[in-house]
């Protein structure tokens, strides 16, 4: 956490291979001096409001609501209430959305231009709620490029003057789509404690990242992060039923963080590891 002045507080994160960035921070006196950002910008209001002044008009976002800034966007900013606001905010360079848009058009999309600073839009607030702690927590990459993408694609097709929502994702035959999800399945059983990646599926599966990922949903319910999530749960609970520790479980199905696996655990078998383990002893 880093102190600013007049106790605002701000947690700040920064991805070291590609350009994106997010900040969750409260500000009560806080006043940002006019800057733009060579980045997309999105940002969730979540308590209190936030003015600012964009494209030569003055905007509010209150709770709920959020800030759309293209690159180069020149803004300000102050708290609009007099106990300050909190935010998420997330810069996303071109060339990731680019990548995104390629991916879900099949290089059909254009860039987007939001031309409205702020939008009253729950859907793409929900997605961004979700990508934020993704990108700064120990999410697996699976769980991150799939929030990353249903986000971009809430901004894009929702709000942007122009972009993706010119040309939408083309579809596989059903065969091929039963096909691709079964291929990226196996990869999944295969490999569920490892740290795979949307682009490994893709492969595997021989076709593009959103399109599987629509597949797999289509044939199996889920997407490929909740899947191999679940492979991993039951790893962990076999190996609990056998008198493993839970660290020591959830390490070995493949969970980096404890935390993350206890509370996984709990909304899927509604119980606690460690209770799980003791239960289990006592048969």
């Amino acid at each position: 956490m880093s102190r600013q002045q007049d106790g605002d507080w701000a947690r700040y994160w920064r991805d070291p291979d590609r350009p994106l960035e997010a900040m969750h921070a409260h500000f009560v006196r806080h006043v940002f001096h006019p800057h733009s950002h060579d980045a997309y910008s999105f940002a969730v209001t979540e308590t209190g409001a936030q003015r600012f002044t964009c494209r030569g008009a003055g905007h509010t976002s209150a709770a709920g609501m959020v800030m759309a800034f293209n690159p180069d966007d020149p803004h300000d900013g102050e708290s609009a209430v007099e106990l300050g606001f909190t935010y998420r905010i997330m810069h996303i360079g071109p060339d990731v959305v680019r990548a995104v848009l390629d991916d879900v058009t099949d290089g059909r999309g254009v860039m987007p231009l939001f031309d409205r600073p702020v939008v009253d839009d729950p859907v793409l607030a929900r997605a961004l709620r979700r990508l934020h702690p993704a990108l700064v927590g120990a999410a697996d990459p699976l769980v991150r490029e799939e929030r990353l993408t249903a986000a971009v694609e809430a901004m894009v097709r929702r709000n942007a003057s122009r972009g993706a929502a010119t040309a939408g994702p083309r579809e596989l035959p059903v065969g091929a789509q039963t096909r691709a999800a079964r291929r990226a399945r196996d990869l999944l059983t295969a490999a569920y404690d490892r740290p795979l990646t949307a682009q490994d599926l893709a492969d595997a599966a021989g076709c593009s990242r959103f399109a599987l990922y629509r597949a797999f949903r289509a044939e199996y319910g889920m997407a490929p992060s909740d899947f191999q999530r679940l492979l991993r749960l039951r790893r962990a609970r076999t190996l609990l039923i056998d008198g493993r520790p839970t660290a020591e479980a959830a390490t070995e199905a493949g969970f980096a963080d404890q935390a993350h696996f206890h509370r996984w655990f709990v909304r899927c078998f509604g119980v606690t590891p460690g209770a799980f383990r003791r239960a289990g002893a006592r048969i």
